[in-house]
């Protein structure tokens, strides 16, 4: 049995005047049960949010933060091209949903949303 703890957070921070918000819902998931798990990272406060780079990172205990992608104006952008079919995300409204597909061992951790502006 695996299990997979995605973690849901919130960031809160001020730029200028603006706040901004991230927010994820929990999911945990059972290996048997499904393949594939998925979590939300919407945001709110962000301008232009189609144009905004949002960023999803896996952490494992003990280890430093891995960036898995980023979710740009035109398109998804891998760290490494083994992830394409692994993982993936899209921008619909203010939501970036994430999707790990074919779950395995490797994918115990917890999943991050971030943003900052260039």
């Amino acid at each position: 049995m695996l299990l997979l703890p995605l973690l849901a957070l919130a960031a809160a921070w001020s730029y200028g005047q603006a706040q901004v918000l991230l927010k994820q819902r929990k999911v945990s998931i059972t290996r048997g049960h499904k393949t594939t798990a998925s979590m939300d990272c919407i945001a709110e406060g962000i301008p232009n949010f189609q144009y905004a780079y949002i960023h999803l990172y896996q952490h494992v205990p003990a280890k430093a933060p891995e960036w898995i992608l980023y979710i740009g104006p035109t398109a998804v952008s891998y760290d490494d091209n083994s992830y394409r079919n692994k993982y993936s995300s899209s921008k619909k409204g203010t939501n970036c949903p994430f999707t790990i597909n074919d779950i395995n061992s490797n994918d115990v951790g917890s999943y991050y949303c971030a943003y900052w502006h260039f």
